[in-house]
Parts: structure tokens; C-alpha cells; sequence
């Protein structure tokens, strides 16, 4: 405790505090003083905390300093359960309370002040989900987002540029420097001139220097060009003498197979690649990622002092001790399961280390084909330069024959195996599909068996365990602990199952009262369910009539309506035809000789007669 008080007084004597305390005075400080201390900390890392608390209620200062420290991410010392406890010290300023959280700010006031300078941005607004139906202020929170994401990536950029080793003053003596060179140069080239001067034919002697500089110039552009247009040539002729031989090597295939065995050996070819492609080459080009961020990680930080390491060292030791803790846990909840699927994920690994290996060595054989194919293009081009021609001895092609023999033989012994490890591997992996979908129901039946049980999620952190046990395993196999340490370890585990099972029985014992009171409610509840399912069958054939007797009501209400149509339809055609009627007998017995020739009758029986004319003409 004094060390923490001495350290405290130490930085509040520095800047930008400057408060001139000693122990005494600083021990003897009221309460309401230490918290004003308290709160000129906070103001020195977020400037809007700059309040005289005496003009402030108590509420909303201790509000707003347990604001602030959370959103700095302060612990305060002890359980967790004790915040009331820690609110309460806040509030009545005891020292307790008020000197580790000084401890604390002072000891990391940088880094405290820039994370309360980005809470202001990354801190996002809490909208609630019935205000968002809005499409305005759905908008508007989208845009509020992409700025808050862009802010993050400028200041990844900034940060990144500030510890690039870059600064303003390097930059303005590099530029001094130079200045100084080229003041040096230029006093140089007017010494060299004043001694030219006194020459004769000095001014022919510059011009003649000028043109071999600027012929030595072109002679290196020239010869640089001369390289380039080499290496395009090369280049050329290897793409060339590579598309001859896949040339020649097709029509070879072509001459002595079936369509059947190049779509084979093509399907063959694509399931390496395909391999390659999406599983070999993506772990590779992932771990060289990994590697290389934690590279420019450790390069973009700043040089670790020994207080850093010895952080390091501390988070290793409780990782370790929390590892040890579940490696134990996993000892105490031992699964006879465990060794029925133990056996299937050693073949399953055994399969995945199989076809690594068989990629890897894939990729050094095709690495060791490229390189045997550039040496002989390389030997092939030194032929040619030196002879003109390509040029085989007996004794070479002899031995060439024979090396090509073996190889061929080795190639198909190969082939074979390839072929048998295929086929192992395609009954390996049926295998691995019949033990998946196993797995799968007993991991259904396992998942209903806890769910009768009461412990459900008991297979999740049982597999949880699992690889925790994996991981101690490996541990173990790399500290290699002796039978002391395991008799050790047991006779601990030991003691403390004894203390779980104590301490678990007092749970167990209120567990079985739930259950009752589970069977109980779950008795009422289906005779509850049998009367609601015997009311609603009455009700639902009660609809059942109602809507049977509706649907007769209806066809007869139609069948009436078109009865009433048709009869009013006929209606109005007889009204129609009377009508017509009574226009004809006035027509036929009217005096008026014009009105009797437009009568039906009239019109008839004149058509009739000029037919009857036209008949006998």
C-alpha cells in the first residue's frame, strides 16, 4: 500500500497535475478532495470531465465516473460481486476505493487517453429496433456505421503511419544533409572549372566528356535492352519446347488409349488439382499470411522493454494454469464413449496425414519435373549454341534408354500404389460417411437421452473436453511427466471430486424438489390440454353444421335469383311481342291507306305476289 501511495503522489507531483503533496498531506486528504483528485485524473484523459464536482450532484458524478472507467475497461479489485460495495466507497470518497482506481489511471494514462479519444467515435448509438422500421433513420444508422468503419481504417492508417519510423525532424535533417551535399558539390564543380579554365581547348575537352557520357548512357540502355529482348527469346523458346512436348505427349496418349482412360486419368488429374487448389495450396497461402502479419505486427511495434516480457511470461503462466485446470476437469468427467469414437478419429487423422503426405510428395515430384525440364532446355540451348544441332552418342542413349526404363518401372510401381491408396481411400471414405452418419444418430439419441435426463449440452462439453484432452495429451507427451506427478494428479482429482460431489449434493437435492414439481405441472397441464381439445371438437362440429346449413342457404338464395331473371326476362319479351301485336292491328284496320301498306301483313303479301309474277314470267 505505500508503494501504491508513494507512486500516486509521485505522478500527481508531475505534469500536468502539479499538486506539490507529500504522503502526509496527500493521506490526510478529505473525501470530497480525493474525489475532486480523482476527477482531474479523469478530466486529464477525456477533457469533458473538467467539472468541479461540488457543483454537481453526488448521483450523477459517481454516474458519470463509473461511466467513464467502464468504458475504460477498470476492474475494480475483488469479486465481481462486490460492485455495490465499490459504488458505495465511490460515493463516500474512502480510500479503498479512490486509491487503486488513481493507481491505476496514472500508471497507463497514454493509452487510457486514447482509448477514451476513440470510445467517442467506435462507441455506437443503441437505436431501438421500432424506431429503425423507419426508412430515414434506417438510412441515416447505415450511414452512421460506414463512417464509424471508415473512421476505424483511417486510424489503422494513421497509427500505422506513425510507427512506420517516419517522422517530420528525420525527414528535415535528410533534407539538410542534402543540402550540405549539394552546397559541397557545387563549390567542388567551381574549383574543377576554375582549374579547367586555365587549359587549352578546355571548352572542346567538356564537350567531348559530355558526348562519351551520353554515348556510355546509351551503350548501358542499349545493353540493358539487348538483356531484355534475350530473356523475352528464352522465354519464348520454353514456351515453345513446352507446348511441343505436351504436343507430343497428347498424341502419344491419343495413339494407345480409349476415350474411357483419359476420361479417367483427366478425372484423376482433376481431383489432384482440385485438392490442391482448395485445400493444400489455402493452408499454405493462410499460414504464409499468418506469418507474415505477425511479422509486419512485430515490425510495426515499438522495441519490448523487460516490463512487456515480463507481462508475456505472466499471460503464458495463466493460460498454461487455466489449460492444467480443463485438462483436470476432463480427467474428472470421463466418458467410456470417448473410446468408441476414439478409434474413428485416429483413422480419419491417420486418412487427412495420408493425403498430405501424398500432396507434398505430388508437389516435389512435379518441383523435381520442372527443374529436370529446365536443365534440359538449359542443356539443350548449350547444345545448340555449341554444335547447332542436338547431339546424343550411343552411350548416352543407351544410358538414357536405361534410365528410362527404370524410371518407367518405378513410375508404374508408383501408378500402382497410387491406384491401391486410392482405392483404400475411397473405402475409407465410405467408412468415414457410415461412422459420420452413426455419429450423427447417436449423437440424436445421446441429445434425447440428456434432454430425459435433465443435463442437456452435456455431448458439447464432453467434446469441449475432448479437445482439451488432446491438447494435454500433447502437452504431456512434450514435458513428459512422471508416474510421481500422475499419482499426484489423481490423489488431488481425487480430493477434489470429493469436494464437487459436497458441493453438488445440496444442488441435486433441490433439483429432485424441481422435478416433482415438474411432474406436477406437467399432470395439470395435459388434463388442461384434454379439456381444451374436448371443447374445441364440440365447437368445431358445432361450425361444421352451421357452415353446412349456410352453404344450402346460399345454393337456394342463387337458384331464386335466376328464377327471377328468367321470369322477368320472358316477361319483358311477351310485353314486347303484345306491343308489336297491337301495332299491327292498328296498322291493318286504319283508313289511311299509307299506314296499311306498313303493316307486316301488307308487306308480306306484296313480296308474296311479285314473286309469284316473277314466277310466271
Amino acid at each position: 500500500m505505500s508503494e501504491q501511495l508513494k507512486f500516486i503522489v509521485e505522478q500527481l507531483n508531475k505534469d500536468p497535475f502539479k499538486k506539490n503533496f507529500n504522503l502526509i498531506t496527500f493521506d490526510s486528504l478529505e473525501p470530497m478532495q480525493l474525489l475532486q483528485i480523482l476527477n482531474d485524473v479523469l478530466a486529464e484523459i477525456d477533457p469533458k470531465q473538467a467539472i468541479d464536482i461540488r457543483e454537481e450532484m453526488p448521483e450523477q458524478t459517481i454516474k458519470r465516473m463509473c461511466a467513464l472507467l467502464g468504458m475504460l475497461k477498470y476492474k475494480p479489485p475483488g469479486n465481481p460481486s462486490d460492485v455495490s460495495n465499490f459504488r458505495q466507497g465511490l460515493v463516500t470518497g474512502s480510500k479503498p476505493a479512490v486509491h487503486p482506481i488513481l493507481h491505476w489511471l496514472l500508471q497507463r494514462v497514454p493509452e487510457l487517453k486514447k482509448r477514451a479519444y476513440l470510445a467517442r467515435f467506435l462507441v455506437k448509438l443503441e437505436v431501438p429496433a421500432e424506431f429503425l422500421q423507419d426508412d430515414v433513420i434506417s438510412d441515416t444508422y447505415h450511414q452512421y456505421e460506414e463512417l464509424v468503419e471508415g473512421f476505424k481504417t483511417y486510424h489503422k492508417e494513421c497509427e500505422q503511419l506513425r510507427t512506420s519510423g517516419f517522422s517530420t525532424a528525420e525527414i528535415r535533417r535528410d533534407i539538410g544533409a542534402m543540402e550540405e551535399e549539394k552546397d559541397q558539390l557545387i563549390k567542388r564543380v567551381e574549383r574543377l572549372k576554375k582549374r579547367v579554365e586555365s587549359v587549352s581547348n578546355h571548352q572542346r575537352m567538356l564537350e567531348q566528356a559530355r558526348q562519351l557520357r551520353v554515348e556510355k548512357e546509351r551503350e548501358e540502355s542499349l545493353t540493358h535492352q539487348k538483356q531484355e529482348q534475350k530473356n523475352q527469346l528464352f522465354q519464348a523458346e520454353q514456351r515453345l519446347q513446352r507446348s511441343q512436348q505436351q504436343l507430343k505427349d497428347l498424341r502419344q496418349a491419343a495413339a494407345d488409349a480409349n476415350p474411357e482412360s483419359l476420361m479417367k486419368r483427366l478425372e484423376e488429374e482433376i481431383k489432384i488439382n482440385s485438392y490442391m487448389v482448395s485445400e493444400k495450396l489455402p493452408k499454405e497461402l493462410e499460414g504464409m499470411r499468418r506469418t507474415v502479419q505477425h511479422l509486419q505486427k512485430i515490425a510495426s511495434e515499438p522495441a519490448m522493454g523487460q516490463a512487456d516480457v515480463k507481462e508475456l511470461e505472466d499471460k503464458i503462466k495463466e493460460v498454461d494454469s487455466q489449460i492444467n485446470q480443463l485438462i483436470e476437469k476432463r480427467m474428472m468427467r470421463n466418458d467410456p464413449m470417448d473410446d468408441k469414437l476414439t478409434l474413428y478419429r485416429q483413422q480419419a487423422s491417420i486418412i487427412i496425414r495420408r493425403k498430405e503426405s501424398k500432396a507434398e510428395e505430388l508437389q516435389d515430384a512435379r518441383e523435381e519435373l520442372a527443374a529436370a525440364e529446365r536443365e534440359l532446355r538449359q542443356r539443350a540451348s548449350q547444345a545448340q549454341a555449341s554444335d547447332g544441332g542436338k547431339v546424343i552418342r550411343g552411350d548416352e542413349l543407351k544410358r538414357l534408354v536405361m534410365k528410362l526404363r527404370s524410371k518407367g518401372t518405378v513410375y508404374k510401381k508408383k501408378r500402382q500404389e497410387t491406384a491401391e491408396l486410392k482405392a483404400e481411400y475411397g473405402v475409407l471414405q465410405r467408412t468415414e460417411e457410415i461412422l459420420k452418419q452413426r455419429h450423427e444418430t447417436v449423437q440424436q439419441k445421446l441429445q434425447t437421452v440428456e434432454a430425459e435426463k435433465g443435463i442437456s449440452g452435456y455431448s458439447n462439453t464432453q467434446e469441449e473436453l475432448e479437445r482439451v484432452s488432446a491438447i494435454k495429451s500433447e502437452l504431456d507427451e512434450k514435458k513428459g511427466r512422471t508416474l510421481d506427478d500422475m499419482s499426484e494428479m489423481v490423489k488431488k482429482l481425487n480430493s477434489m471430486i470429493v469436494e464437487k460431489k459436497s458441493a453438488l449434493a445440496p444442488i441435486i437435492k433441490e433439483l429432485r424438489s424441481l422435478r416433482q414439481r415438474c411432474q406436477e405441472l406437467s399432470q395439470e397441464y395435459e388434463e388442461k390440454k384434454a379439456q381444451y381439445e374436448s371443447c374445441t371438437a364440440g365447437l368445431e362440429s358445432n361450425r361444421s353444421k352451421l357452415d353446412q346449413e349456410v352453404k344450402a342457404l346460399r345454393e337456394e338464395t342463387a337458384q331464386e335469383e335466376n328464377r327471377y331473371h328468367f321470369i322477368n326476362a320472358m316477361s319483358e319479351i311477351i310485353e314486347m311481342q303484345i306491343q308489336r301485336a297491337s301495332e299491327e292491328m292498328k296498322a291493318y284496320v286504319s283508313s289511311d291507306p299509307q299506314e296499311r301498306k306498313k303493316a307486316i301483313r301488307e308487306v308480306y303479301m306484296k313480296n308474296i305476289s311479285e314473286q309469284e309474277l316473277l314466277g310466271k314470267v
